[in-house]
């Protein structure tokens, strides 16, 4: 069961109509990395949690708090449209240059949506369900979700400094501190996880079912052997149980593939030009 708060979680109302800008905010609201994302993974994530109480609230109450920032995003897109002339478009594109880059005004905010915001990115792509992960696995699910959360910042800090206005900045500076505090949270339960258990995914199972002569071998697959002087190519295993051994070309085990002659009515490679077994 959900519960709406009428109150915004924090301020959304910018100093300006910006119609233009309205349109890149709508990367971090439907984007792949945008909170609609964050929110809907997070609460599958939640939703699907087995055992583990504390996992299952906290994701929870976070994935709860990005509906917030889906919210406060919204709001904040609408009222970037508000008063905006619908010519700001035409515009921008007097000048080539500035046309674009900044691609002007997104038309579907005018014809689709009446002036409001949309589950979509920056560039009118609906948001799809496909970029949500939800394995029932908490530490491959926790790195996931850390990898979104700084995808997430990355854009809008860049989001930061593209606007001028002062309003739509502090607003921006709130979600930036709370996925400062989001990496963080992710960070230590995943370290919290990986001292449970070894750090990689699955755990459980068996080694002995794995190729263990191969699993900490790193081979160099480019030019030159830079990549000899990393972390990963000597030394102990970061999960303690072997030892990286750095080899300076690929190993290849498995032979020349060679394929059977297909049956004469698929239509392959005439007879006459088959190289002679």
């Amino acid at each position: 069961m959900f519960f709406h708060m009428k109150e915004l979680q924090y301020h959304a109302k910018p100093s300006r109509p910006d119609p233009i800008f309205a349109r890149q905010l709508q990367e971090v609201l439907g984007g792949q990395f945008g909170e609609i994302s964050v929110a809907m993974q997070y609460l599958f994530q939640g939703w699907n949690t087995r055992g583990h109480d504390k996992y299952r609230d906290m994701l929870m109450d976070v994935g709860t708090e990005e509906l917030a920032h889906v919210e406060m995003l919204a709001t904040m897109i609408a009222r970037l449209l508000d008063g905006a002339e619908l010519g700001d478009q035409e515009k921008a594109a007097q000048d080539p240059v500035i046309g674009a880059v900044i691609g002007g005004m997104n038309p579907q905010h005018a014809i689709v949506s009446g002036l409001g915001a949309m589950p979509a990115d920056s560039n009118g792509n609906r948001w799809t369900a496909n970029y949500i992960i939800a394995s029932g696995n908490l530490l491959a699910d926790f790195r996931m979700n850390l990898t979104a959360e700084s995808q997430g910042r990355l854009q809008v800090t860049r989001l930061y400094e593209s606007t001028s206005d002062p309003a739509v900045k502090d607003m921006l500076s709130f979600l930036i501190a709370r996925d400062t505090m989001h990496q963080n949270m992710w960070l230590a339960a995943i370290e919290e996880l990986e001292s449970q258990e070894n750090i990689v995914v699955p755990s459980t199972f068996p080694r002995e079912l794995e190729k263990q002569e191969v699993a900490y071998d790193f081979y160099s697959l480019s030019e030159g052997d830079e990549s000899s002087a990393g972390r990963w190519a000597q030394g102990p295993s970061m999960d303690s149980m072997g030892t990286f051994q750095y080899y300076s070309q690929g190993i290849a085990w498995g032979g020349k593939p060679k394929l059977n002659d297909a049956p004469p009515y698929i239509f392959n490679t005439p007879p006459w030009v088959r190289p002679s077994r």
